[in-house]
């Protein structure tokens, strides 16, 4: 056997690789979403439906009525993964508005003072990959998926690029940085399932100097890893 010869699967005892069954599918090329979800489409049947659902409501950019509907939210889920793939999913909120779209390719959320812990801000700096799902849980009960890539922008420095930036949000916060989406999909979230909820007053013990009630310890977490630690040691 000629050193340039393939080296046969009984030779290193490696499982071939089966064929790729959308390889010679040309009409997959150019559609949005994942190589896993083509497969499982047409695993299960589903290729004309998904087909339809791309070409009718996934988009490259935020269109107009995207973009107003975004002005109006005031929350919205933000799902990270680091370098290796686990994954982290926080939720963003702040008057309506406070999700700034910059341009029809891209938006900015802002970043306040939190527990120091940054896990989205420390996904992103390892995997810029961000999804982005905001609802509309009072009125139209619709939702809209933003997927992209983001960076981290510190304040002043989008300020200068974007001065019509608000300068600070409910309670007085102040941005420390932003999140810059640069827009790859934007699409539908149906309402079938999405609950409808009342809003109601907003005000807050944040005087009270119980844990719970301020959401501090409302899981009843604290002192439970001192408490394995020992248990460790003690091995």
């Amino acid at each position: 056997m000629e050193l340039s010869d393939p080296i046969p699967p009984s030779v290193t005892g490696l499982t071939p690789v089966p064929e790729d069954p959308l390889g010679a599918d040309e009409s997959y090329r150019d559609l949005p979403g994942s190589h896993g979800e083509h497969l499982l489409q047409r695993a299960f049947g589903t290729q004309d439906r998904a087909k339809r659902f791309y070409a009718d409501q996934v988009l490259d950019h935020l269109n107009e009525e995207m973009r107003a509907f975004i002005g109006r939210m005031e929350m919205a889920f933000v799902g990270t993964a680091d370098g290796k793939g686990d994954c982290d999913v926080s939720l963003r909120a702040g008057s309506a508005g406070f999700v700034q779209v910059l341009g029809e390719r891209e938006l900015a959320y802002p970043e306040y003072r939190g527990n120091g812990v940054m896990a989205s801000l420390g996904n992103i700096s390892e995997n810029p990959h961000v999804a982005m799902l905001l609802v509309d849980f009072v009125s139209d009960l619709i939702g809209l998926h933003v997927n992209g890539s983001a960076r981290i922008v510190e304040d002043a420095e989008l300020r200068v690029q974007h001065p019509g930036l608000p300068v600070a949000a409910e309670r007085g916060r102040t941005p420390e940085r932003w999140v810059v989406l640069h827009v790859d999909e934007a699409y539908i979230h149906c309402r079938k399932h999405i609950p409808r909820m009342v809003p109601v007053d907003r005000t807050r013990d944040w005087g009270t100097d119980e844990a719970r009630p301020k959401g501090g310890d409302y899981f009843r977490a604290k002192g439970v890893n001192g408490q394995r630690r020992h248990a460790w040691a003690a091995h």
